[in-house]
């Protein structure tokens, strides 16, 4: 009994240590600047990134297909205002408007969110009044039926601090739920599919198609199903626009584009 004690102390120490360093790195964040002072677009406007091109058009879904998804996510921190840039929204520069009125109008989706412990009901709509219909309507698009149907309680079961009692791809159609709940204006969201297989994911992206319909999209994917489902494709390559088309349009002019998207080998030795 000493001996196992010994190790379970030493465990525990080494867990505990390593928790503190985490709390105290996050206590040691400071908030961005704030110096914007203008008012966001009134009416719905163009999203642009003049670093590497991307221009998100308003009520249109758009997808951004990089062959690094860091080069992508970078666009989007960009066009969210988490990292500083010269993007614009409309006429105005992002960091002239004021903070809150971005985080209010513009969602930025990581697919890497934190998932706290709570009901799934009160995780997936926080602290707002939503109805069951927005629930139901969030939880189709997502197709997370199979989720809630299989839980003892359905929405008002218990979830684990990260979602711990789910699959990865449970965790991501959940997050997804949440994010579609929020209905933002503008959704930036990065790789929101990754983790699903061919059949569910096929099915997710013609509901957020139809279910964001007239509402400004984004979303960094290389899966051919969400991509055949985007108004716009915009092509990365080393951070800027390649081309921009369709991606039946890009399938067909663009060699470096299918292989990334098809895994074809015959096309990688075309593109180089």
């Amino acid at each position: 009994r000493p001996v196992a004690f010994v190790v379970e102390f030493v465990y525990q120490v080494s867990r505990a240590l390593v928790a503190a360093r985490r709390v105290v790195r996050f206590l040691r964040l400071e908030p961005m600047d704030d110096t914007g002072t203008r008012d966001a677009p009134a009416e719905p406007a163009a999203l642009h990134d003049p670093e590497s091109g991307v221009r998100v058009l308003p009520g249109r879904l758009t997808a951004l297909a990089a062959a690094l998804p860091a080069d992508a996510t970078a666009v989007v921190d960009r066009l969210g205002r988490y990292t500083p840039s010269s993007a614009t929204w409309g006429d105005l520069p992002l960091a002239d408007i004021a903070l809150p009125q971005l985080r209010q109008r513009i969602l930025v989706a990581d697919p890497e969110a934190d998932l706290f412990a709570d009901t799934l009901r009160e995780l997936v709509a926080g602290h707002a009044d939503r109805d069951e219909t927005a629930i139901a309507q969030a939880v189709h698009t997502a197709v997370a039926e199979d989720i809630v149907r299989g839980l003892p309680d359905g929405l008002d079961t218990p979830m684990d601090a990260q979602g711990r009692n789910l699959s990865g791809g449970q965790r991501q159609r959940v997050r997804l739920v949440r994010t579609l709940l929020a209905d933002p204006e503008v959704l930036l969201a990065i790789e929101p599919t990754s983790a699903l297989d061919a059949h569910t994911e096929a099915r997710v992206a013609e509901r957020l198609h139809s279910t964001r319909r007239g509402r400004t999209t984004l979303v960094t994917t290389t899966s051919p199903l969400v991509l055949d489902r985007a108004d716009t494709v915009h092509y990365l390559v080393d951070g800027k626009v390649s081309a921009t088309g369709s991606h039946r349009e890009l399938m067909n002019t663009e060699p470096g584009y299918r292989a990334l998207v098809a895994r074809d080998e015959d096309a990688k030795e075309l593109a180089k």
